[in-house]
């Protein structure tokens, strides 16, 4: 099987395509052939390791300290289940799937062997294998600081989403709809078609002075890119208000429950992809260029492999 490798934390000509032996599942696995994942930022600051502070020597013991210890990077998949273990129930050779595999990596090769207790179920019957891989990372960060920040106690909470057109941004913005909260969007004018395609009238642009000044005040402000901090957003906080941030300590979990959550909202037509970019699974080093530059709206995907 072909797959993408990072032999060492470094510039984006590091990744580089190898032949590699297909994976066999053993009695409680299953081999899915991934179609699609997905580049995120998360995935550009692993490969070259950027990230300061304490933070980077604790990922150096957590990934490897000087090159990836799982050189198949790749956190989120969608797929078709090709074989499974004489002891799996759940999966049927031919089901379409969508999950993640976490710290494990693996997704940007052609075959991933998952167990079928992993974070997978089958995916929205309504989605491409490009929209199933798009909605994962974004979609489950968002449900995780979203619910941490009680947001399912809050009735018609006002929320406000710092960076909301990027993958957890945008995901941000549907999931908070999805408890019938009033959004207010922090971006850029450029992102303004973008907010107004997902129904987000309430925006301010960052780019047209400090967000940090204007006087409403919020139930949960989340920061979906990792640039405020609490004590930039405390003027914005009701009493009681909850500051969530994707930088941090708090880093967000995984589980089935989730995505569970984003198939239902997916095939309800409650949730979009937001595909800014497809690129060819030869064009990864593009990909990571393109998600490098910053200026990505929702989701950039990796096809593996074309349809059959």
């Amino acid at each position: 099987m072909k797959a993408i490798v990072c032999p060492k934390y470094e510039f984006l000509e590091v990744l580089k395509i190898i032949t590699l032996k297909k994976p066999e599942p053993d009695s409680n696995d299953i081999l899915i052939k991934v179609m699609a994942t997905a580049v995120n930022s998360a995935d550009d600051r692993i490969r070259g390791l950027k990230i300061n502070g304490i933070m980077k020597i604790i990922m150096r013991f957590v990934l490897g300290f000087t090159k990836p210890r799982k050189p198949i990077l790749g956190t989120v998949f969608s797929g078709i289940v090709e074989t499974v273990g004489n002891k799996v129930n759940t999966y049927k050779v031919g089901d379409k799937v969508f999950g993640t595999t976490g710290l494990k990596f693996g997704t940007n090769a052609e075959y991933i062997v998952v167990k079928e207790k992993g974070t997978l179920i089958k995916a929205p019957k309504n989605a491409s294998f490009e929209e199933a891989a798009a909605i994962i990372f974004g979609g489950q960060s968002a449900i995780y600081f979203l619910e941490k920040a009680r947001i399912e106690n809050k009735p018609n909470a006002k929320v406000l989403i710092y960076g909301a057109t990027g993958s957890v941004g945008t995901a941000a913005v549907q999931i908070a709809k999805s408890y019938n909260a009033n959004i207010t969007a922090v971006c850029s004018t450029r992102g303004k078609d973008l907010m107004e395609r997902l129904n987000v009238s309430e925006i301010i642009f960052y780019d047209q002075g400090d967000f940090d000044q204007h006087t409403t005040k919020y139930d949960i402000v989340f920061d979906a890119v990792g640039k405020a901090s609490k004590k930039h957003c405390k003027s914005l906080l009701k009493q009681g208000g909850v500051f969530k941030t994707v930088e941090g300590p708090e880093v967000a979990s995984e589980s089935k429950e989730q995505l569970k959550k984003l198939k239902e909202l997916f095939e309800a037509g409650c949730f979009d992809a937001v595909i800014d970019k497809i690129f060819p699974m030869d064009k990864v080093v593009e990909a990571h260029r393109y998600v490098e530059q910053g200026q990505k709206k929702g989701n950039v995907v990796l096809r593996i492999a074309q349809k059959e």
